[in-house]
């Protein structure tokens, strides 16, 4: 009897605690859904604040990601406080945990380091198109913890901070102008000074190659089976595959115009006797 006795005082203890922690639990409840939805009007507002200002497209994504993030974490905090955690001991249970988790994500940590690097010194922007860590394509957007870059074959590829920040990138589009290197092959037997007066007059003909600075061209080497040719030219960024294309179909039509041979491997065979 006594045992039951206990059973029943633990039991109606219990009843009594969860009737009176139910009002700060369906506030807290409250509170997260509200929070959530403030967050995303928050989020929504800042969106539009840069769409009318004109800001830095990298400055944007990353100030909206950072944003974000920071809301959330301020609503988990707030909703926690609700269900009755003393402040005091969320301080400490926080401190703890962030040094654990910062133990544990120090990868992370160092990527978010290399989101703000990249955001000061800004070797990239949104639209550039960089090579950097084997990957090639146009950045469409930078957050707290990586970039995404879209590549020519139209893949999104992700690249975390901190390797980005660390390595080596090529930036195509920093400069206005960009210059190409042609390289082709003609016989022994072929007019080197023609070769080289029809790669010069392809470069004069395409208005999208630049006259300053002056097309060049010269003997770049002498093959096994070849004359190599290299021809140097500027191009606006915008206007530079074009007359990359250009050059290339233009030389082989005006070589084979001209009589002014290509060499390509070719294989004999021999019927024995």
């Amino acid at each position: 009897m006594e045992e039951l006795h206990d059973f029943e005082k633990h039991l109606e203890n219990a009843i009594d605690w969860f009737w009176n922690f139910m009002p700060n639990l369906i506030l807290a409840v409250v509170i997260f859904f509200v929070g959530l939805w403030i967050v995303r009007f928050i989020n929504k507002m800042v969106h539009r604040f840069f769409e009318r200002k004109d800001y830095d497209e990298t400055l944007e994504s990353f100030l909206q990601s950072f944003i974000s993030i920071a809301l959330k974490v301020l609503l988990f905090v707030v909703v926690i406080t609700q269900l009755g955690v003393k402040s005091s001991s969320l301080v400490a249970m926080v401190g703890a945990a962030g040094l654990a988790i910062g133990l544990a994500l120090q990868g992370s940590l160092a990527n978010f380091a290399g989101g703000v690097l990249i955001l000061i010194f800004k070797p990239f922007k949104v639209g550039d198109w960089i090579s950097a860590q084997g990957v090639e394509g146009s950045v469409k957007q930078i957050s707290i913890f990586s970039t995404k870059l879209n590549t020519f074959g139209n893949q999104v590829a992700i690249i975390p901070n901190g390797q980005l920040s660390n390595g080596s990138i090529i930036n195509y589009n920093q400069e206005d102008t960009r210059r190409d290197k042609f390289d082709v092959g003609i016989g022994y037997g072929s007019n080197i000074k023609k070769a080289k007066e029809i790669l010069l007059q392809i470069c004069v003909d395409n208005p999208d190659i630049l006259k300053e600075p002056a097309p060049e061209v010269y003997v770049g080497e002498l093959g096994d089976s070849s004359v190599n040719l290299t021809l140097r030219f500027w191009a606006k960024n915008e206007l530079f595959w074009p007359a990359h294309f250009y050059v290339i179909e233009e030389t082989k039509s005006r070589f084979d115009e001209a009589g002014i041979e290509i060499p390509f491997p070719q294989r004999v065979m021999h019927q024995p006797n």
